[in-house]
């Protein structure tokens, strides 16, 4: 019964599992839209400016109606501050008050910051899922060459385990040949379950369950542009750089915590209005000269701080956080300038690479047309040219690596420039 129940659960699973065929640039547009620490990195910025409207909240009139009604007995006294009354209401709003003028500014601030946090996450996503859609998209397509690197390996231990029958050949090199094969099996296997984990991965970083599967099209894309010299990208990193830009947000939001701090030795001024109907029955008439039903009145209500011992060390707690955020924004500059250093030159180093694959791989095809030559001719035996055939496959194996860590390289660069979002096509 519990395997009948286990089988039936990995059915259901796997029928509720999709798979989903996308380009570089569909998965960075469903990213975009979709993706969960891009969607809550939304959900911070959505909290911030709701904070905007808390802080302006005081600003505006707060209007309260309510009843006061009580029976007295001999003097009419208060009731939560006012005269007993059959209907009552008062308004208060903040006219002059300069410490929260500045956390509103401060909330503004921060929600600016936080808007600035919603970019520096998509850039940091967009980069997750290229790096994730190349991964899959490498073992794919080298996973086919390592499949047709068995067949080739089966097909020289068929001619060599026919060798070694006729005497022709040492039990050895059947014995080599078969190893040759178990690796290029072990080999496919790998790449099949690096596959999988960057598909599953891929999926999950675009909103979908980990059930599903997002196959990556083996596409020629362009070489992403890099900005013309390290110069001009430190530059332009520095102008753009998400993380930069918060920190800078961050040292503002607290130079106005640190504004407001001082302010709130200043004068505050309230508005102040109440109404209140009153009724006979508490006695009014006979403790006063004069009844009157209905009373209001409107006015300000100003206060002056005297003595506030607080204030001083709460401005000293805020300026070291600003010393500390300075220097947090110098060492984020001079980390972002040495990446950019670092990532140009993995991108000549990967160019190099591939420079030297692709040599290479041209060396062992033109030596595969040349065994050719010599099988036709009969100066050479199937065995070596199969050799040769595996030598080309291992070639294009190592290309296609050289070329997907270059474009890997590049990417990097454009991540800290702040423009690979916009840089894929």
């Amino acid at each position: 019964m519990r395997t009948t129940a286990c089988l039936l659960f990995a059915v259901l699973a796997l029928a509720r599992a999709e798979d989903h065929t996308l380009t570089l640039r569909q998965a960075m547009d469903l990213a975009a839209r979709q993706n969960p620490d891009i969607a809550l990195a939304r959900l911070d910025e959505m909290k911030a400016r709701a904070a905007v409207r808390v802080a302006r909240d005081p600003f505006l009139p707060h209007v309260t109606v309510g009843s006061g009604l009580a029976y007295s007995n001999g003097f009419p006294m208060s009731i939560e501050g006012s005269a007993p009354s059959v209907v009552q209401a008062s308004a208060t709003q903040f006219l002059f008050n300069r410490p929260q003028s500045f956390q509103v500014a401060q909330a503004k601030e921060d929600a600016r910051g936080a808007a600035i946090a919603v970019t520096g996450k998509r850039d940091e996503v967009a980069f997750r899922i290229a790096s994730l859609y190349v991964d899959a998209e490498r073992a794919g397509r080298i996973g086919t060459l390592a499949r047709k690197s068995i067949e080739d390996q089966q097909a020289i231990l068929d001619v060599v385990h026919a060798q070694v029958a006729e005497g022709r050949a040492l039990p050895l090199a059947e014995k080599q040949v078969a190893l040759n094969l178990a690796r290029a099996r072990q080999l496919s296997e790998s790449l099949e379950d690096d596959r999988a984990t960057a598909e599953t991965a891929l999926a999950m970083a675009l909103g979908f369950p980990a059930e599903d599967r997002v196959h990556a099209v083996a596409e020629d894309r362009a070489a992403p542009l890099l900005p013309a010299s390290e110069e001009s990208a430190v530059q332009k990193a520095v102008e753009s750089s998400p993380e930069l830009r918060q920190i800078e947000s961050q040292i503002s939001s607290k130079q106005l915590e640190l504004r407001g701090a001082r302010a709130g030795r200043l004068p505050r001024a309230d508005l102040v209005a109440q109404y209140g109907m009153l009724a006979k029955f508490n006695n009014y008439a006979e403790f006063f000269n004069h009844f009157q039903r209905n009373n209001g009145e409107i006015g300000v209500a100003f206060q002056l701080p005297i003595f506030r011992p607080g204030v001083g060390s709460q401005m000293a707690e805020t300026e070291v956080d600003l010393s500390r955020l300075k220097i947090e924004l110098a060492n984020a500059r001079n980390r972002l300038s040495a990446d950019l250093q670092q990532a140009f030159r993995a991108v000549r180093k990967a160019e190099s690479s591939a420079n030297v694959a692709r040599l290479d791989l041209e060396v062992a095809r033109e030596q595969l047309s040349v065994d050719l030559a010599q099988l036709q001719e009969g100066r050479l035996g199937m065995s070596q040219v199969e050799e040769a055939r595996l030598e080309e496959n291992d070639k294009w194996i190592a290309f296609y690596d050289a070329q997907y860590a270059l474009e890997k390289s590049r990417w990097n660069v454009l991540r800290l420039t702040g423009t690979l979002a916009n840089s894929v096509r």
